[in-house]
């Protein structure tokens, strides 16, 4: 079964699943961003603009024990900076976090963990993207896949946050 034919189905089920009349009507209108915890900012800023090619929103936030930003992430004291990506309707939230310091998942983490799985963005050329990133440093699981009508592969940011490329094929 195709990736396209699989997301169909999956949406079909999800909907007929979730989609019951007796269930009242969200009030969500999209999703804003994702936000991830980053040891280096600078290193994840670097990643996500410079080789992704999203665009850096405004300056880096900067904060330093604000009431608002404790009570908002649940934590004292909070010395941070931030940043806020786009790409197309899709938005990114980085925070590094000078205190608390947090701690470093184990590496490599396998896609099967609970947590965020992966962050996915559709390109026009995979291969081209894949090499580009690959030249760059940029590690990944194993070369491009083709699913017949959709090509994927799975390579890692600087935290060892698991990214998707995604090129839709048509076959």
């Amino acid at each position: 079964m195709t990736i396209r034919a699989t997301a169909v189905t999956v949406s079909l089920a999800t909907g007929l699943f979730l989609g019951s009349s007796s269930r009242p009507a969200s009030g969500f209108k999209a999703v804003n961003h994702v936000g991830i915890a980053t040891a280096n900012l600078e290193k994840s800023i670097h990643f996500y603009r410079d080789l992704v090619g999203m665009t850096l929103e405004g300056p880096v936030t900067k904060v330093d024990d604000n009431p608002l930003y404790n009570h908002i992430f649940g934590l004292s004291h909070v010395r941070a900076k931030g940043a806020m990506l786009r790409l197309g309707d899709a938005q990114l939230e980085l925070w590094e976090f000078d205190s608390p310091r947090g701690t470093a998942p184990p590496a490599m983490q396998p896609v099967t963990n609970p947590r965020i799985n992966h962050i996915c963005f559709e390109v026009a050329d995979l291969d081209q993207e894949y090499r580009r990133l690959k030249a760059a440093g940029v590690p990944f699981h194993y070369p491009p896949q083709d699913f017949g009508s959709a090509k994927a592969v799975y390579g890692r940011d600087p935290d060892d946050n698991v990214i998707e490329l995604l090129q839709m094929t048509g076959k």
